[in-house]
Order: structure tokens, then sequence, then C-alpha cells
């Protein structure tokens, strides 16, 4: 089954002091959807925002919010992120102990359910829980900083969890240096949810934007065949 193409920026990278301009300008420059990392400084080293700054920023658009959960643990805020405004609520299989449970929660509270998975841990983690997910997220960074450099060894990563989602109607998404110069062998592993901040959010305002935007998106498409 092929899923459609989706860009989705990580607002990590954008100007903190006009972020509701700068979703509203990303999403009109042509990107799905609006990736949030959200960070508690304890699982990542390093501190985010969390549900009140994304329910401010619904306001302003209605792309789909694509919110990567890096806390631990999840599950006793998954009810104020789905509260927020959140469409897609991705949490970390290394968070917490109960996958499943945290999964079906999320669908529970009428969401989609993703699971994220560090560089270093094993797809096997996800054969149990398959037919719970809309979404599985490779980080292709470790977790915690944006600007890192893409971890080449995650291209087999990605080719490997295409296969495991077969026909299921999963999205499979990378997050963590994604440019224009490696987007189009992560699309031709097969993910088709492509996370970037610094590589978008160059320049300022929609026109940049679309530029950076559509950059992303050709590249991909190439690896698309």
């Amino acid at each position: 089954m092929t899923r459609p193409l989706l860009i989705s920026p990580s607002i990590l990278a954008a100007d903190f002091s006009r972020l509701g301009e700068e979703v509203r300008d990303v999403v009109d420059a042509g990107a799905e959807w609006v990736h949030l990392d959200v960070m508690d400084g304890h699982f990542v080293p390093n501190i985010s925002f969390g549900p009140a700054v994304i329910k401010a920023l619904r306001r302003h658009t209605k792309a789909v919010f694509d919110c990567h959960l890096m806390i631990a643990p999840a599950d006793p805020y998954l009810a104020a992120f789905a509260d927020a405004g959140c469409d897609i609520i991705t949490v970390h299989a290394e968070a917490g102990p109960h996958l499943h449970r945290s999964l079906q929660t999320i669908r529970a509270l009428g969401k989609k359910a993703g699971v994220s998975l560090n560089p270093a841990t094993p797809l096997s983690i996800l054969e149990h829980v398959m037919d719970d997910l809309d979404l599985i997220l490779i980080m292709s960074v470790n977790p915690g900083f944006g600007g890192q450099k893409y971890i080449p060894a995650m291209t087999d990563k990605i080719a490997k969890a295409h296969a495991l989602i077969g026909n299921r109607p999963i999205d499979l998404e990378v997050d963590g240096g994604v440019t224009a110069d490696n987007a189009a062998e992560i699309a031709k592993a097969g993910a088709n949810a492509l996370v970037a901040g610094s590589a978008i959010f160059k320049g300022k305002g929609v026109d940049d934007y679309r530029k950076t935007v559509d950059t992303l998106r050709k590249a991909a498409e190439g690896g698309r065949g």
C-alpha cells in the first residue's frame, strides 16, 4: 500500500517569539502536518513545551498536529495532549513498560496512535502491537536536540519497518537530520512522512518556507520513483 507523501515541519526550529504565525506560514507553504516535539528534560536532555502551548497553537491552523511525546512517563499526560488538539499522539517504546496500554488509551481518546523508536531500539518491540498502530516514527538521530546529522544505518531500519508494515494502513515517519540531500534515500526505503526542522525553517515567512518545503518534497518524490 502506497501512503501519501507528507511533510511535517518540526516547530522546534521555528521562531518561538512568533510561533502562531510560523505555524500558519509553514502550512500555507504546503506542509500537510505540523510536528510538535514535546521534551521533558528527563527522557531526553532538553525541555520544549507542553499541552498549553499546543492548545494555543491549535486555533492558528486546521492542519494535522503530529505530536511526538519525548516524555516519561507519557500515560498520565495523554488526555491533556488529546484535549489540546493533537491529532496523532506518538509515544516512545522506551518510555514506559506498557506500550499496548498506551496505544489503547490514545485510540480511546479518539486520536491516532504512534510509536517512536530510538536508533538503538529494535523493530521487534513492535511485533505484537502492529494492529494497534497508525504510525511508526523512526528516530534517525538520538532525540533531544535539533540540527543533528542523520545516522546512515537508519536507512536499513526504515526499509525493514516498511516491510513489517506490509499492507497495513500505517504511516512510516522519519525524524532527525532529514534534508533535501537524503530525502530520496529515506523515501526509497519506504518512509512517507518526513519530519524536518532546520531544513525547512530557513529565512522567514511563507515564500521562503514554500521553497524549502517544495525542495524537500521534490527530493523525496525522486526517491519514490
